[in-house]
């Protein structure tokens, strides 16, 4: 008897620096859904302007904090492809590699799902992958408006299981602990030169150090 596939979830983002929210995020979707997730670094986000530190840097603290994490790993994909990375092409490529059976999901927050209307050529994402989206409580995901309510009509489940039986197609909330951690105060701190290396793991603040960055 085969075994069934396995489901993986992407977590993409700039992870400039990655901290412990990330992490936070990252475990508990991997405990709920029963799945392996996989960090991938942004090279050149077409939503928002450059990165602080370069993707060499961000790649290394990301592979510095998911070390000893089982069920985490670091996916450079994105990296690798020249130009602008929008996520309908990382998960075509990924389609051509894996074939299409293999439960695959993209892990996205409430306000990026709010405007998923926005994403290039956004309704095919619905063919390539699951989207599991991180929601804090109260996040207002009855405000979605445009096309997406009738692109995810009769998608919505509540089940893991669900998402481990198929493909891709299917969404699925997940409630997301609070975590008070953000990329842009811990650069702030730093340039400031007030506390934050409790917000990221150790090894992390030790890269951050020894190469100086954010300062």
């Amino acid at each position: 008897m085969s075994h069934a596939p396995e489901l993986r979830v992407l977590y993409g983002g700039t992870f400039d620096p990655v901290h412990d929210g990330h992490l936070g995020v990252a475990r508990h979707a991997r405990d709920a859904l029963d799945a392996e997730v996989r960090l991938m670094p942004a090279a050149d986000p077409p939503h928002k302007g450059p990165t602080h530190a370069n993707a060499a840097h961000r790649t290394a603290m990301l592979k510095l904090a998911v070390a000893d994490e089982p069920g985490l790993c670091v996916d450079v994909r994105e990296l690798l492809r020249d130009g602008p990375s929008y996520t309908v092409d990382t998960l075509r490529a990924l389609r051509a590699e894996v074939g299409p059976s293999q439960p695959w999901a993209i892990l996205i927050g409430a306000d990026s799902f709010l405007t998923l209307d926005s994403w290039s050529r956004w309704r095919e994402l619905f063919d390539l992958a699951h989207i599991v989206v991180a929601a804090r409580a109260g996040s207002a995901l009855e405000e979605l408006s445009g096309s997406v309510p009738e692109a995810v009509a009769g998608r919505w489940t509540q089940s893991p299981q669900e998402l481990h039986a198929s493909a891709a197609g299917r969404v699925l909330v997940l409630d997301q602990p609070i975590f008070p951690q953000s990329a842009s105060a811990i650069r702030r701190r730093i340039a400031a030169g007030e506390p934050w290396r409790e917000w990221v793991p150790a090894a992390v603040a030790g890269y951050i150090d020894r190469h100086g960055l954010y300062r």
